[in-house]
């Protein structure tokens, strides 16, 4: 049964809308969560539609509707192309992405993505992974802490971030999200608190997940997915998921930079719908304040 509380969607008429659906689609969501998204693209499908979701939380599961048209698998959407073409679904007509973490991961204490709540330093939005948030802060040399703080969070205080957890690490492992946030307590910039955090936070859950590289390969593998004319909607919340996104769709790489063959075509898989990211009303931030940093780009196969 679908659980409205589980995740509420961001820029969500919008996004369907992108997608353009016809009643007999096939349509892909790639971030199931809360079914938000998939409840509505099952709406506008007829009987001959279908509709693949993907989520690697096994707590989504539970979201899951009973419907022919769907088929739930239980992945990481890195693995996008294996599936649909098991599935024998290649040439689809549209792929929409939500990318981030559910309001649900958030608010579940225990899960560790929460600097509000006290629980077991986790953040693995696969709990069958390895690699959790307290291997990351404990064992991580000092060398790869600057590189993940560097590349997944802006920060201006990388070097203190990281030479806090080094000390603090060796007098007592740290176990909980509390103990971490205790930890850098004193780093804190004024008035800024919550942001400071949500960054560390975010840095350290980007690379428990890998999160950066499932995107990349999800991107990548869409355009092997998509039919001529399909539809890639992406749904970002930080810049360094928006720069990926923003990059592959100009210029089919993660650089940007437009190749062109030796006759000097360009050789770009996808075609950007709008010039600049739809980004949330003040409207629905007020309604739902996790959606301010939220841009949607929309891009067509060519």
């Amino acid at each position: 049964m679908l659980n409205s509380e589980y995740h509420v969607p961001v820029l969500f008429n919008e996004s369907i809308e992108s997608l353009d659906i016809k009643s007999d689609s096939v349509v892909v969501d790639v971030t199931f969560g809360g079914g938000g998204h998939s409840k509505e693209i099952l709406k506008s499908l007829g009987n001959e539609g279908v509709l693949v979701a993907f989520d690697q939380d096994e707590d989504a599961i539970q979201n899951v509707v009973d419907d022919s048209r769907l088929i739930f698998v239980e992945a990481n959407f890195r693995f996008l192309y294996n599936f649909i073409k098991f599935y024998d679904l290649l040439g689809v007509d549209g792929i929409l992405a939500d990318l981030g973490v559910s309001s649900h991961q958030f608010d579940v204490g225990e899960r560790g993505f929460s600097i509000r709540e006290n629980g077991a330093l986790d953040m693995r939005m696969n709990q069958e992974s390895r690699l959790t948030a307290a291997k990351v802060v404990n064992d991580y040399p000092e060398a790869e802490l600057y590189r993940i703080f560097n590349a997944y969070a802006d920060l201006k205080n990388v070097k203190r971030v990281v030479t806090t957890i080094v000390s603090e690490r060796k007098k007592n492992k740290v176990e909980t999200t509390g103990e971490l946030v205790k930890m850098l307590e004193n780093l804190v910039p004024p008035k800024k608190k919550n942001q400071f955090l949500a960054q560390v936070f975010q840095a350290i859950r980007i690379e428990v997940n890998d999160e950066m590289g499932a995107l990349m390969e999800m991107l990548e593998q869409s355009v092997k997915v998509l039919k001529p004319g399909g539809k890639l909607v992406v749904i970002s919340y930080h810049s360094i998921e928006d720069r990926l996104v923003k990059n592959f769709i100009r210029a089919g790489n993660f650089e940007g930079k437009v190749e062109t063959d030796v006759f000097g075509v360009a050789n770009v898989p996808l075609k950007a719908i709008t010039k600049k990211p739809i980004i949330p009303t003040a409207e629905e931030i007020e309604r739902n304040p996790r959606s301010r940093s939220a841009k949607l780009r929309v891009a067509v196969r060519t």
